[in-house]
Parts: structure tokens; sequence; C-alpha cells
């Protein structure tokens, strides 16, 4: 794993903080997911983030549920949510809910109210949208704005025992309707809805809005360093001015914000991933083409990696996009030290040694790991049949092909020199075997130096291989011709494949390198059989790549 480490401007804050002693030294994160979806990996790096920060400055990070939207929040996310965060190899100090604070939020927004800071507006939405302005015109004063603050607080409070219907009002913030900043413009701050929740049941019938739950909930915990995606920038003069208002917490939290992670090829939306879900595109939120750490833990992408790659592409202060090549590169670095080797032929072609005793077998002994010998030595076996990729055969060879052609000869690894001699076909004109003889001298191991080739292919042995299902998975999107992402017809290819016979020993999430072809994983969660109950094995990633970090 390479040990290389980007810059990180929220670190150098936090360091100034300490030297002035801001925060009396104290440094407390949070990762605040809403339990609306499953996590992706735009998470994974705030994930790695607000831990990691906690982690480093002797700090806490505690695991918090904005479950203020109970329309869409669900008890599945939330396990997914603590499998994601484990797996990725952290652990929350506390764990919160922010519906624990709701009588918290009542009692601030009646503070509000209090303060003259707070109105019941009964516009309409369409009306309320029309008052608001535009980027270039102030907006226009609500006709409740001025409403006295009794008549505010009865109604806030009727609002609470549920005496109005969805959308007939909300709480609005009192600031500044012609401010240059759209976010403060009056915003809603709490709105009714008639639905149970999860953690408060029927207890409540008005939830707060993010804007204003958010920097209560903060306050609430001692969080020190907000860390937000940069989209909230324009939010946190919001967040600073209903914690100047309500005046309750000294040292107040400070909101940071990041750029939030865009990768080449990837959907980082949770509303487009839930429609992909919905609509039947993917088997579900952890297929293996999705970005989600579910489907990126089950496509055999390991968390080391992960954090690695978070820890490369750094904390920026500005949006960019970062190519996919760089985390498949992650991985591929992880994963070469740690996986045995395993011969798979992809497309078979079928070859009959013609001069190999018929009802023959030999074994021999070739390394799982080239690179590593600490991960010891298998048996394979041979004998007058054998299949090879379908990639290493071709009947008229392009140029600069060393592999396997008529008249050429080359090297099965593990095994004998073999030389192409005729080709037999079936009537449609198609292949049906390869003939070739073997040289018995070029044994591997043997010590033979007569001569040289330049191909070397694997093989199995047709007498003892069994049959696989291997998925090989591409981009869930690729860029149309004006560059805009679309949906991949061909993000998954399911080939015929052979295998040595050890793969069936193969447990659920365990790791191979098939050979020449890339690295895979024994699929871990649903689908574990095929066809025919055959093993099932995802592609990870390809063996190799032009792409190297820069």
């Amino acid at each position: 794993m390479s040990e290389y480490r980007s810059s990180n401007f929220i670190h150098d804050i936090i360091d100034e903080d300490n030297k002035t002693g801001k925060h009396g030294g104290q440094v407390v994160t949070r990762f605040p997911p809403e339990p609306n979806g499953y996590l992706h990996i735009g998470h994974a790096k705030s994930i790695c983030l607000n831990f990691s920060t906690a982690e480093k400055y002797g700090g806490k990070c505690n695991l918090r549920y904005d479950d203020t939207n109970p329309e869409k929040e669900d008890m599945e996310f939330v396990n997914s949510i603590e499998d994601d965060v484990h797996w990725l190899g952290f652990e929350w100090d506390n764990k919160f809910w922010a519906s624990d604070y709701f009588p918290k939020m009542y009692e601030a927004a009646c503070e509000l109210i209090k303060k003259g800071k707070a109105f019941v507006c009964e516009l309409s939405p369409e009306e309320m949208r029309s008052y608001r302005g535009t980027l270039t015109e102030p907006g226009k004063n609500s006709p409740y704005r001025d409403r006295p603050i009794e008549e505010n607080l009865k109604l806030f409070g009727e609002m609470k025992e549920g005496k109005y219907p969805e959308g007939s009002m909300v709480l609005r913030a009192k600031i500044d309707m012609a401010s240059p900043n759209i976010n403060m413009r009056d915003p809603i701050i709490y709105r009714i809805a008639h639905v149970s929740h999860h953690n408060t049941g029927d207890d409540w019938c008005i939830y707060p809005m993010y804007d204003f739950a958010h920097p209560i909930e903060d306050a609430i915990e001692g969080v020190t360093h907000s860390i937000c995606t940069l989209e909230f920038e324009d939010h946190r003069p919001l967040y600073e001015w209903f914690l100047n208002e309500l005046n309750w917490w000294n040292p107040q939290p400070q909101q940071i914000e990041f750029a939030r992670l865009n990768i080449t090829n990837t959907v980082m939306s949770k509303r487009l991933l839930k429609g992909l879900v919905d609509d039947g595109v993917v088997e579900g939120w952890d297929d293996p083409r999705m970005p989600t750490i579910a489907g990126l833990r089950r496509r055999g992408y390991t968390p080391s990696a992960i954090r690695d790659f978070c820890d490369r592409i750094g904390v920026a202060k500005s949006n960019s996009e970062v190519e996919m090549g760089l985390l498949e590169f992650c991985v591929r670095e992880d994963l070469q030290a740690q996986v045995e080797s395993r011969n798979v032929v992809e497309n078979p072609v079928k070859v009959i040694i013609t001069n190999y005793p018929e009802g023959k077998s030999e074994e021999f002994t070739i390394e799982n790991n080239g690179k590593v010998p600490e991960l010891g030595e298998r048996t394979i076996t041979f004998s007058r049949e054998i299949w090879i990729d379908g990639e290493d055969f071709k009947e008229i060879p392009p140029k600069k092909y060393f592999r396997l052609f008529p008249g050429n000869e080359v090297r099965l690894k593990g095994a004998y020199f073999i030389k192409c001699t005729d080709v037999i076909k079936n009537e449609d004109g198609t292949i049906k075997e390869v003939h070739a003889t073997y040289d018995p001298e070029t044994r591997s191991g043997s010590g033979f130096t007569g001569r040289k080739v330049k191909g070397t292919i694997h093989f199995v042995d047709a007498a003892s291989c069994v049959p696989i299902e291997v998925r090989n998975y591409g981009y869930l999107m690729v860029p149309d011709e004006s560059g805009e992402n679309q949906l991949n017809e061909r993000s998954v290819e399911t080939p015929v494949a052979y295998a040595e016979p050890s793969i069936l020993d193969a447990k659920k999430g365990e790791r191979f390198q098939f050979f020449r072809h890339g690295y895979y994983i024994a699929d871990s969660e649903l689908h574990e059989e095929g066809k025919d109950g055959r093993k099932v094995f995802n592609r990870i990633v390809d063996l190799k790549s032009s792409y190297r970090p820069k």
C-alpha cells in the first residue's frame, strides 16, 4: 500500500484553532447521514475524513442520523449505514438521532418567535416561490411576516397539536428578503407532516428543516468542526445566524466546507441511484456495478483500497472530477500482494495434443502468487485435452501476435511447449478444436534451454476443470457524444468459463487473480450460485491499465 498522502486544508484550520485555543484544544466531528438510501463512494470520502480527523487529533467522531424527514427514511438504510462504516474500519464514539432533539428544536423555534425572528406563514408553495425573488431581484415580504408574537406562538403550538393540514402553513425565519444569498430570504424552518416517525412514532406532526436542525444538532453534541460538502457553503451564513440568534452555546461549532467527490463514469446521486434500483436497471443497492459502498464491497473492492483512494485525492476547496482509474489503481495495488492466482479460461478453445498419450495425466506444481512466495504453491493437472482462452488463439493472427496460431509454438505456463498443427471446424465454419503437438523435453521445471518462444499462455485440463459463472462488470455509465453520462448497455458480460478444480473450495468473499484476466471475488451476497448451481465470480478490476497516478 502506498504511503502517499495529500494536503488537507481542514487539518490546517484545526491546527490554527488548536494554537489559539478556539475550542479548548478539542476536536469533535460527526458523520451525519440521512437514512434515506444506501451510502456511496462519495460518502466514503466523508466517512474517512471525519473519522480520521478525529483520530489524528485524539478527538471524537459521532455517528448521527439526520432523521428529520420521516417520509423517506427506513431502518433498512440505518443498518446498511452502520455496516458500511464498520466495513471501512471505523467505530463511532457515540450514536445520536436528530429526532432525539425534537423537543429542544421546538423550544429553539419558540425562542426565535419570542425574539420576533420567526413567524407562521400561510402562503402556498407557489405563492412563496413567486415572493422569493431571483438571483438578481430581491424578494417580497410575506403578508404574514408582521404577525404579533403571541399569535405566532399560538399558531405554532396549534401546528404542533395537529390542528392544520399539511401545506396549510409553515414556520419561517425572519431575516432579509432582499439578501443576495437566497438562503437567507426568510427560509422555512418547520413544516407540517402527518406521518409516523421510526423513532418518535406519532408524537410529532411538525418537523424541522435540515438547515435549522443541523446547527442545533452540532451544538448540542459539542461538535467543534462541522465538516460539510461544498454545496452547503451558501448555507453557512444561515447556520451561523441560527446559532447567533439563539446564543445558547459558547463556543459555537464552526462549519467547514470541502469539495464533494465526483468520479468519471459514475452516478453520485442518491435520487438517481434509487431510480436505477426502483426501475430494475440494477439488481439492487448492492449490485456490483453500483457506486454504493455495499456494491463496491460485493464487487470485491477492499476497505484499505478505498481509504488509500480517499487519502490520495485529498481535500480540496473546489469541485473537480477524479478519474475512476485512480480508484481501480488503488484496488490493484492493494490486491496484488494479497491474493492467490487461479487458471481460468474464458470463451474457451479446446486443444487436443495429438502426440500426448491417451489416458495419461500429469501433475505440475505452480506458485499461487509469483510475487509473494509466502502464499505457497498448488497442484494443477495436464492431459491430452486442454482448454485455452479464446483470446489466445487466432487462425489468422494480427501483427505482433505471439500466442497460438497455425505453425506457431507457445509455452503453456507450468507445463510444456506446444505447437499448433491443425484447426478442425464445424459445418458452420466455427472452430471445433485445435490440434497441436508437445515437446516432452520442455517440461516446466526441467531446466530446458534449447530454444525460446515469445508467447506464454495458460490452460485448464479438460479432464478435471469445472464450469463457473464469471461476471465481467464494466462501467454502469459511459459518456455519449456530448460527454454526458448515459447507461452502458454492456455493463456486464458473462462469458463461458472453465476453471481449475481448486476454485470449488472458494469461500464467499474470497478474492483471486484469474491469471491474465484480472482480480475476481466469489460472490458474497446475493446470487452466490449461477446457472446450474455454478459458483459465481465477479470481476473486481482488470489486471492491467494504462492509468498511472500523477
